[in-house]
């Protein structure tokens, strides 16, 4: 599994990247969409909502389980993933790509996130 260099992570297996204009992207990491399984639902978190880091804010259901999802970060939800909603799938087969989950307008800079070699890291176990 190949985590992005660019990203950071959080132990619960998500990934933000860099914050543009203030607003950072979310969604889960490959090793996270392979533990999950086929992902058959998501329930993000609603636009204009306030997530707090490390806070549940939404669900993932896949065909084995339901997972919640936690905010890596605090701040406003400014976007959700219209096309994850629309085919949850897309969190499978393309984590860091198309099946981003939400955006996030930052109230503070995250500074527990791991980067991409601690992530790898803490997953080799």
């Amino acid at each position: 599994m190949s985590n992005p260099q660019q990203l950071r992570y959080s132990k619960e297996h998500e990934w933000l990247s860099t914050a543009e204009d203030g607003v950072a992207t979310v969604g889960i990491t490959e090793f996270a969409a392979n533990a999950l399984g086929d992902v058959v639902y998501a329930q993000l978190p609603e636009v204009g909502s306030t997530v707090a880091a490390g806070d549940t804010c939404g669900e993932l259901e896949s065909t084995k389980s339901v997972s919640d999802l936690y905010s890596p970060v605090s701040g406003e939800v400014t976007e959700i993933n219209e096309d994850v909603v629309n085919d949850p799938a897309l969190v499978n087969s393309a984590p860091f790509e198309g099946g981003w989950l939400f955006k996030v307008r930052l109230t503070q800079e995250p500074d527990d996130l791991l980067s991409a070699d601690e992530y790898a890291a803490h997953t080799a176990g």
